[in-house]
């Protein structure tokens, strides 16, 4: 990533930490995936619990392979049968990993789910939540961070899972009532009820869609 690039990252990322802070949610700056993949760990007693939505940037810093292969209790949804069965035991792990669809410069979380398994888990369930958050998801503002969710991450992740929406023909939402559109809940947290509940860290990298 250029440098220019990466400074005017870490410069929002102040500003971002600190409306996450002031939103009942703790903030965390990370250089380099390395350094999201430590803090993460940071954040995940061994012998927890864990959970996950679909989120590629998980995968990207390496944190999936590490707690799949460590002393941890994954919640592994292919390892099911019954992939229902590994969605409800998520609302009780100890930990929920997601990234986010978009997010604002002030600290507020924009996601969109077809299931709504990853959006009810954030809401509530899981005892912590840990976002892993490319600056490439960081937006001016709600309205920013909804056309985000809706017209650059939609239709790749419809693109990625191979379903037959006209935002995976385009590449832009058509706010379609397709058989098979994920843009079916849309979730906006705003504040945290529960203090340590939602923690983000913030890469200064391009991660996930």
């Amino acid at each position: 990533m250029n440098e220019n690039m990466m400074k005017r990252n870490r410069l929002l990322a102040e500003k971002t930490i600190k409306g996450l802070s002031s939103r009942n949610m703790t903030g965390y700056w990370a250089e380099t995936r390395e350094d999201a993949l430590k803090l993460a760990l940071s954040l995940i007693p061994e012998n927890s619990s864990i959970a996950m939505g679909g989120a590629m940037s998980v995968h990207e810093i390496g944190l999936f392979k590490c707690l799949k292969e460590g002393p941890y209790y994954f919640i592994d949804r292919n390892d099911y049968a019954d992939k229902r069965v590994a969605m409800l035991a998520a609302y009780d792990a100890d930990v929920f990993l997601s990234s986010v669809n978009a997010m604002t410069d002030d600290g507020i979380l924009v996601n969109i789910d077809g299931n709504a398994n990853r959006v009810s888990a954030i809401a509530q369930g899981p005892k912590k939540v840990v976002f892993i958050v490319g600056m490439n998801k960081v937006c001016d503002d709600l309205d920013g961070a909804m056309k985000r969710a809706r017209s650059v991450a939609a239709p790749a992740n419809a693109q990625r899972f191979g379903l037959n929406t006209p935002c995976s023909k385009t590449g832009k939402c058509m706010d379609c009532k397709s058989p098979d559109t994920i843009c079916c809940q849309f979730l906006i947290t705003r504040f945290s009820r529960h203090a340590g509940r939602i923690h983000v860290i913030l890469v200064n990298d391009s991660l996930g869609f």
